[in-house]
């Protein structure tokens, strides 16, 4: 029972006067219950379609990044570079499938 959170929500809680009780997770967990929290972020978002919630899709991805022994500036700087090289999403393109280019339309 549990879940990843904040690192400041230990601090709400006890604003809230309740006691948390929390542990710090070991590498490989912790990776696992990035993941975990990754898909929450985006059930959340996928419910509401919020700027906050594309915010905390956001936070968790930068945080699996780091997690893994990259920076934030490593994954910004590859998102361009991909980018650049095969377009990014804003022509809203939708593929149906090809067909033989010696086929007549």
């Amino acid at each position: 029972m549990g879940k990843l959170v904040r690192d400041k929500i230990p601090e709400i809680i006890r604003k809230d006067g309740k006691i948390p009780i929390i542990r710090v997770m070991e590498e490989e967990e912790y990776l696992q219950e990035l993941d975990q929290k990754l898909n929450e972020e985006v059930a959340e978002y996928q419910a509401d379609k919020s700027l906050e919630e594309m915010a905390d899709v956001l936070e968790v991805l930068f945080a699996i990044c780091e997690a893994r022994g990259h920076s934030v500036e490593e994954l910004l700087a590859l998102k361009k570079a991909k980018a650049e090289k095969r377009g990014g999403f804003q022509d809203r393109l939708f593929w149906e499938g090809n067909k033989d280019a010696t086929d007549a339309t």
